[in-house]
């Protein structure tokens, strides 16, 4: 693995010293990166062997090239290095392909084939604004994956462009390989009501051939401006039985805002309820959950811009629990960070 990262590296960086010679008028190549980093301490956990815990670590790198081609045609491929964020695992950071796609733009109109985003919280991690700090709530709470393999259909409706749409039919299984027959169908459709205020509305059908079935429902309204955001999603997901497991539905709302309090300072807050229990709460890289009681999830800290690329961001991210079927109420998790993001 690490030796096909670094000839993935070598190779992206040695395309990109060729194009700057070869590039012509119209072309655009660029290489770029992000890094997501914190200084953690898991100052109060219901876990007892996490509970103390701290410490530095990536949470992400990003590597990201991208070129125009001819006719309308691009492509972009980015690697994503992260650590295991399990609290046990002390081995060093993985290699995985995050984006390999092949675009083609028509105007208002493209069409991606390959690893690509999908529609299920692209708009939401927009708005919200602050992944460097935590995932979209669906991501927190696994309803689907920021990637996958197949077709996107992606683009803008209407004589003003108001109606955008986002279509996607992939294999289901993020950027993982495909081991089975079934197939996932996702559907975006937003509409911005004003320069401001966008609503959207998104389901999706995940067929999983070795595993129950999935289907997910959500809406979402948002508010952006220069100065401050703010996002209200409700989101849905059945889960069909299988065996020795009954079926399930998790329904969560979020609530969030960030806004900038001078040009070198920012805020932002966030709340979302899971109204059941998180079914691998447990397994949740950085951010482990109690599973099987409700939920309530906390973030909120401040933005300091050291400058236009590298922001140096402290955190605090709470999780209060209720009663699981015995009638108690694990501890609350308490989790103060110090996070550090960068671009280039």
């Amino acid at each position: 693995m690490k030796r096909f990262a670094l000839i993935c590296l070598l190779f992206l960086c040695v395309s990109f010293s060729e194009t700057k010679a070869q590039i012509s008028l119209g072309d655009y190549s660029s290489f770029s990166g992000q890094v997501y980093t914190d200084y953690y301490w898991m100052a109060q956990h219901h876990n007892e062997d996490i509970e103390g815990k701290n410490g530095f670590w990536f949470r992400r790198i990003y590597a990201t090239y991208e070129r125009g081609l001819s006719n309308g045609f691009s492509t972009r491929v980015r690697l994503e290095m992260s650590s295991v964020g399990d609290f046990q695992t002390d081995r060093a950071m993985t290699a995985s392909v995050k984006d390999a796609y092949l675009k083609w733009q028509n105007n208002n109109h493209a069409i991606f084939a390959g690893i690509s985003s999908t529609p299920t919280w692209s708009l939401v991690e927009d708005i919200w604004g602050y992944r460097p700090v935590e995932k979209s709530p669906q991501d927190l709470y696994g309803f689907g994956s920021s990637r996958d393999f197949g077709l996107a259909f992606k683009g803008e409706l209407g004589k003003s462009g108001n109606l955008k749409y986002h279509f996607f039919i992939g294999n289901g299984n993020s950027n993982k390989p495909e081991i089975d027959k079934g197939k996932k169908v996702m559907l975006s459709l937003g509409y911005q009501l004003t320069e401001k205020i966008v609503i959207q509305g998104y389901g999706d059908y995940n067929s999983r051939t070795n595993d129950p079935d999935r289907y997910t429902a959500q809406v979402f309204g948002g508010y952006e401006s220069e100065r401050f955001n703010a996002g209200l999603l409700y989101s849905s997901q059945h889960r069909e039985a299988e065996v020795g497991v009954p079926a399930q539905d998790l329904d969560l709302v979020s609530v969030f805002t960030n806004f900038k309090i001078n040009e070198e300072v920012s805020g932002y807050i966030r709340a979302d309820h899971l109204f059941d229990g998180h079914p691998s709460g447990s397994n949740n890289s950085y951010v482990p959950f109690a599973e099987d009681v409700e939920s309530t999830f906390l973030v909120a800290g401040a933005d300091f811009s050291l400058s236009e690329q590298v922001h140096l961001m402290p955190n605090v991210e709470t999780i209060i629990y209720g009663e699981n079927s015995q009638g108690i109420s694990p501890d609350t998790d308490l989790i103060p960070r110090l996070t550090l993001f960068w671009q280039f």
